[in-house]
């Protein structure tokens, strides 16, 4: 079958390119359940104390270590507590290094640590840096349909995000959904159950800022 172009697209490209994230989503995934996985043992947690521990199904995080599955966002922050770590050491094999001890660091521009979720794909900023009072991430967002009550999730401190392409839509317990576009931003507790979804279909980034007393070291 010849290669179908049309302005420059290419269907083998873009077979290609699809090919190429399905091997790095696989790789994330293995990656971040290893880590799991590892800060478990370290704690001395079977994975019925870390179920105990974190308030998630036995299941649910036997599939995580395996990489069979991406943890939202919010099961990231119950792991992250439950095991008395920083997100950052989920999501970076740099957080436990000898870097962290440091009180600066740079990130240079797409060097960050990258996670995948169901919705979302991270750039974790900054990460040798330990004992932060908040957690600097870029965002890719997914476009998704609307939202629904099972889609928002909560949990303690507060955030901050920066819309840097595309449009999102914010949807946060007790308030109207609200779209923000470029350079716009919004700032809301955590507490209160919320929810991002992209509304188009170009690549929608955002700067994301959160912070939680309990596992934000």
């Amino acid at each position: 079958m010849a290669d179908v172009k049309i302005e420059g697209w290419s269907m083998d490209q873009e077979n290609a390119d699809e090919a190429t994230w399905a091997e790095e989503r696989e790789k994330l995934r293995a990656d971040l359940g290893q880590r799991m996985k590892t800060l478990r043992q370290d704690c001395g947690l079977t994975l019925e104390g870390a179920a105990q521990r974190t308030g998630l199904a036995l299941s649910t995080i036997h599939k995580i270590e395996n990489g069979r599955v991406s943890p939202s966002y919010e099961n990231l922050v119950r792991v992250a507590r439950g095991y008395g770590v920083g997100i950052e050491r989920l999501l970076s094999a740099e957080a436990g290094s000898d870097t962290a001890k440091t009180r600066m660091t740079v990130t240079r521009a797409g060097t960050g640590s990258k996670e995948r979720t169901s919705a979302y794909e991270y750039e974790v900023l900054c990460s040798a840096l330990s004992e932060k009072k908040i957690i600097p991430l870029v965002a890719t967002i997914d476009r998704r349909g609307k939202l629904h009550s099972k889609d928002l999730g909560a949990h303690e401190g507060e955030e901050c995000i920066y819309v840097l392409s595309g449009r999102v839509e914010l949807q946060v317990e007790h308030y109207a959904p609200v779209e923000l576009g470029i350079g716009d931003c919004a700032y809301y507790d955590s507490t209160l159950k919320h929810a991002i979804r992209a509304l188009d279909d170009t690549e929608t980034r955002i700067f994301w800022i959160s912070t939680d007393v309990d596992f934000a070291r």
